[in-house]
């Protein structure tokens, strides 16, 4: 049986993810394609390291050892196919060192920090994990206008924002919290009410309030994007009109994050994206 090459490993990964980025990706010219998969396929590595290992000094390592790799493979010895896929594309859209290492300690803050006191602090490891990675797809993308950074920096957030809101439960009961603890207590809801998944009308409150936040940073977030790139960004309005309709399916189901995680089915992401790339609607 032949090896895989670094091309199929990084398209393995990214489409084992079934993550709505993946429906994006399907639309771009070949080589965009490949840098954004090679990209997104660094990052799933670097999460899954924090996700699947549950002792904290074994991952610790791991990203130590991430931070090796990044390094070696700027200096032009990459040793995983990951990198070997990204490398020769990286410069072509300026993709720096800087980029993964700030996704990786975006990743190492889940090692160390389970709670978030408010939104400046939660800000922050968001613009890692998030801000960053829309920074990068953008120009993967064909950024030609510096306010597109702002645009994607903004959006990064509004997707961060979104993920936490579908997995309130599941990271609970990892011992992860990011709702801010101000606006728990804001609204009065208890940290132990989330790992027991017990829903209350002050849980029911604090989620709508997170879902208007969120909504509302799609808006702002477009409203940045300048009309000059406005076609070019079309992936990344096709996941802005994935996560928006399922931030609206959460909330019409009355917020009911604690016991199950929300998705759309691939079918459906499929159909959003189509319509985003038809007709340019964000959904």
């Amino acid at each position: 049986m032949r090896a895989m090459t670094p091309e199929q490993y990084v398209q393995q990964k990214a489409a084992a993810s079934g993550s709505s980025f993946y429906y994006a990706f399907l639309f771009l010219p070949r080589e965009r394609r490949a840098a954004i998969t090679a990209f997104y396929a660094f990052c799933r590595e670097v999460d899954d390291v924090v996700d699947e290992i549950s002792d904290a000094q074994v991952a610790q390592t791991k990203l130590a050892w991430w931070r090796r790799e990044v390094h070696s493979a700027f200096a032009g010895q990459p040793s995983h196919p990951v990198m070997q896929a990204l490398m020769p594309l990286a410069p072509v859209y300026d993709i720096t060192a800087a980029h993964l290492e700030a996704v990786i300690e975006g990743c190492q803050m889940d090692l160390t920090q389970s709670r978030y006191l408010d939104l400046p602090d939660l800000s922050r490891y968001c613009h890692l994990v998030a801000g960053i990675v829309g920074e990068v797809a953008a120009r993967i993308f064909g950024q030609t206008q510096e306010a597109t950074t702002a645009y994607a920096h903004k959006m990064g957030l509004a997707f961060q924002l979104t993920n936490i809101i579908r997995d309130v439960g599941e990271d609970a009961l990892r011992g992860r919290i990011y709702l801010p603890i101000s606006e728990l207590q804001q609204f009065d809801v208890k940290a132990h009410e989330l790992i027991k998944r017990q829903y209350s009308e002050r849980f029911t409150a604090l989620m709508a309030f997170q879902t208007e936040r969120a909504l509302a940073l799609y808006d702002e977030a477009l409203a940045l994007l300048p009309p000059e790139d406005r076609r070019a960004q079309k992936p990344g309005l096709m996941m802005a009109s994935i996560y928006r309709t399922l931030l609206r399916e959460i909330q019409a189901d009355g917020y009911q994050v604690l016991h199950q995680r929300v998705s759309l089915t691939p079918l459906r992401k499929f159909w959003l994206a189509w319509k985003t790339q038809a007709l340019g609607r964000v959904g």
